[in-house]
């Protein structure tokens, strides 16, 4: 078997595909599905794979990506379970679903793996964390791995904390955004024109999110050495103290994970 089934063609799914046409893999071992035929069709003419309904698509494939939403994988996994090969591995991308929950519907003794991938995926720049079910040999956690860098780098952690992880890189790429937005909107406040504020901004997150991966400098370190006794940087981060925004953010993450907790209650 060498066949990789995808099953699920929204954005992950197509991150993922196209990672693994990068990384060498052969259209002719991967197979994807998806519920929208014009979505399938375009991914088809597009990568050259082929496609096929979910029971097919894993009929013979060494690995199974299950690559949709939380609420759908209970379906997903009533479709397949009569064809998928016992020794596959499959791997889950859904938010919320643990192994167990998996292996429940999955036939006797199958290789799960969890995983959370983000969306930087897409740039090759994805922080996937991945942990493993109880069937999970280290040759399939190897492959998974090996498989998953096509679109980023990989960890391993422990399932007990893939709500953190989703609350912190899952969903992390969305709190970027939100703070490049408000960069933008201020300096168009303050009197920039929108493409200006925005080359700078987006320059500057950047450029700081590189110090940071090449320097392997504590944030804290690279902070103060911008921020002169009583200057401007010194003024702007009152600002943001005074608005409790360092607050803001561990509230809003704590309310990620506490949602992530709630889907997998909801299997």
């Amino acid at each position: 078997m060498t066949m990789i089934a995808i099953l699920g063609a929204g954005v992950m799914g197509e991150a993922l595909l196209s990672g693994l046409m990068r990384s060498g893999h052969a259209p002719s071992d991967v197979v994807i599905t998806d519920t929208r035929p014009e979505r399938v069709e375009h991914l088809c003419e597009k990568f050259g794979v082929s496609s096929a309904s979910n029971a097919q698509a894993v009929n013979g494939a060494e690995t199974v990506f299950l690559v949709v939403k939380p609420q759908d994988m209970a379906h997903l996994l009533r479709e397949i379970s009569s064809s998928i090969h016992r020794d596959a591995l499959v791997i889950s991308m859904a938010a919320g679903i643990t192994t167990v929950a998996l292996q429940a519907e999955l036939p006797s003794g199958i290789a799960v793996v969890r995983v959370m991938p983000n969306t930087p995926a897409l740039v090759d720049k994805g922080m996937t964390a991945i942990s493993p079910g109880s069937h999970c040999s280290e040759d399939h956690l190897a492959h998974a791995e090996n498989l998953l860098r096509s679109i980023g780098k990989v960890i391993r952690i422990a399932e007990k904390h893939q709500d953190a992880v989703t609350a912190i890189s899952g969903s992390g790429p969305a709190y970027i955004y939100y703070v490049v937005e408000a960069m933008i909107e201020a300096g168009v406040l303050l009197g920039l024109p929108r493409a200006t504020a925005s080359a700078l901004t987006l320059q500057t997150v950047v450029g700081a999110a590189a110090m940071l991966d090449e320097t392997g400098e504590h944030p804290s370190v690279l902070r103060e050495n911008v921020t002169s006794p009583a200057g401007t940087t010194s003024a702007a981060l009152r600002e943001l103290d005074d608005h409790k925004v360092r607050a803001a953010f561990l509230s809003a993450m704590e309310a990620a994970r506490d949602r992530s907790r709630e889907l997998a209650q909801g299997q």
